[in-house]
């Protein structure tokens, strides 16, 4: 609040000026003292510390609505809170802040036309714990611009024009808790601030509503802790409906999560075919997608396995929990004792699995403010996963099967017995007589004895001539069959009587 103005009668004893503040009268001698008390740098009119158009009170400085175009100066350097929102700031640049200001934890610029931030921009405030950059004209968030801000714990960026959002934008801020990012123009998931919970590990409320987002991670945003997914604002985004999406909505309404409970009606997705977008808890049972609810928390087993339930609450850094069995005991301390035990982030882990061992199980967990109970299903199949002989799974045998057959077909080509003359000791064997070996035996006049040379029958004739060539290219001279000479690398062919066909069927004349 702005200091009174004080009001300046004149002295009727002494004819000079008074300083009437809460009915009483302050002469000037008294006047420096009075202005220091007022003014929380000292001498706030005369010194000059409190910017013109601004309320300094205490180490707040309140600048805003003061038609700004850029910071003020000089800035008091024990400021804590500075106000500069609903000004015309369009830019900030390294240079905003002559000097350290290391006292300012909270710094307010919405509502400024803000357009450019410059990636040091704030290197002379490593105290930040709050900044407000909403409602402005941010079009991308640049890399590391951000990282100089370790001690961040709330960031507001709603209400802007951002479209691109660099992986590295938000390094190196592991106090941030709550990041505003919605009604933007953002199309792209930001999984990386939330994978693995190493990039942002303190962060509990993320909002990326009234976004252009056509599409989540569904099965990573899943696995996110409920603590987390609590306070996972989503909505208004021009989503398409699947099933995946209408499950985590519904499990989210199940563990009546913030973020789906307090804005179901704005939860919307858009059909393939239709215009208009309609609720994605309204999907259930519905043509053509026709989803059903996925049961939460169903975990399977086989027996000897050793599996870990999970306690995932929506109440974060609660330590007072305990695990009920189906059979009712309680397992309340770490480690715990036989077949169950207790870890150390709540989860309950049991060993050698039994078939009595199915059932429901019970997580307590009790809050400062609330208490919750979550259930886990256990079922444990009456079957060992693997047998004592299968020490072989299916992507080694099909690669030992796959180098056999290769090793098969390498020595059929390279290692089948060799029919070259070079690989058998002397002249090669010649083939079997062809069929028209027959027909020249058919179409003689002359009985097969004569074809054999037997003294005192006629020759052969013509067509079986000593002196043309015979069948299958051979010359008989005398009734002795001749192998002609043979050229090349390979070698003469041997020729023996009984390849004719006549002398196999020698016994039996052939009349024409």
């Amino acid at each position: 609040m702005p200091a009174p103005r004080p009001h300046h009668p004149r002295d009727p004893v002494g004819g000079g000026i008074t300083v009437t503040m809460g009915g009483v009268g302050w002469p000037p001698p008294f006047l420096p003292l009075l202005l220091s008390l007022l003014s929380p740098w000292g001498v706030a009119v005369g010194g000059g510390s409190c910017p013109p158009r601004c309320v300094c009170a205490s180490n707040i400085l309140s600048c805003s609505q003061a038609a700004l175009s850029s910071v003020p100066a000089p800035l008091p350097r024990f400021t804590a809170v500075l106000d500069l929102s609903h000004n015309n700031v369009t830019r900030l640049r390294a240079d905003w802040a002559p000097g350290r200001l290391a006292h300012l934890h909270a710094l307010l610029l919405a509502h400024n036309g803000l357009s450019f931030v410059s990636t040091e921009a704030f290197a002379h405030v490593p105290h930040l714990r709050h900044l407000d950059l909403s409602s402005n004209r941010l079009r991308a968030l640049e890399e590391n611009l951000f990282s100089d801000l370790a001690e961040l714990e709330v960031l507001l960026l709603y209400n802007n024009e951002i479209s691109a959002v660099d992986r590295t934008a938000f390094e190196n801020l592991a106090r941030l808790r709550k990041l505003y990012l919605g009604q933007n123009r953002i199309a792209r998931f930001p999984l990386e601030l939330l994978r693995d919970g190493t990039r942002l590990p303190q962060l509990a409320l993320l909002d990326l509503s009234a976004n252009r987002l056509r599409s989540l991670p569904v099965g990573d945003l899943q696995a996110l802790p409920a603590w987390l997914r609590d306070r996972l604002y989503l909505h208004g985004n021009p989503l398409a409906c699947d099933c995946p999406l209408f499950q985590l909505v519904a499990r989210g309404r199940r563990r009546r999560l913030s973020a789906v409970m307090d804005f179901q009606e704005e939860l919307r997705c858009f059909l393939p075919s239709a215009a208009a977008p309609v609720g994605i808890l309204a999907l259930a049972g519905r043509q053509p997608l026709n989803c059903s609810e996925a049961r939460e928390a169903v975990l399977e087993g086989h027996l000897g396995d050793t599996v870990t339930l999970g306690c995932d609450t929506r109440l974060r850094g609660v330590r007072n929990r305990h695990w009920v069995t189906p059979g009712g005991e309680r397992v309340l301390e770490e480690g715990g004792n036989g077949s169950a035990a207790l870890l150390a982030n709540g989860s309950l882990q049991l060993r050698g699995l039994r078939p009595e061992d199915a059932g429901t199980y019970a997580c307590w967990v009790g809050g400062p403010l609330l208490n919750e109970t979550l259930y886990v299903e256990l079922l444990v199949h009456n079957f060992t996963l693997h047998g004592p002989h299968d020490t072989l799974n299916t992507a080694y045998t099909t690669l030992v099967g796959c180098i056999l057959s290769v090793v098969l077909v390498l020595i059929y080509l390279y290692l089948t017995p060799c029919r070259c003359c070079c690989c058998r000791g002397g002249p090669e064997k010649p083939p079997p007589p062809r069929d028209d070996s027959i027909n020249s035996s058919v179409l003689s006049a002359t009985p097969n004895h004569a074809v054999l040379g037997v003294p005192g029958e006629p020759a052969r004739s013509r067509s079986a001539s000593a002196t043309g060539p015979g069948q299958n290219g051979r010359f008989k001279v005398g009734g002795t069959p001749q192998a002609p000479p043979r050229h090349g690398p390979k070698a003469q062919r041997k020729v023996s009587d009984p390849d004719s066909v006549s002398s196999v069927f020698s016994d039996t004349p052939i009349v024409v």
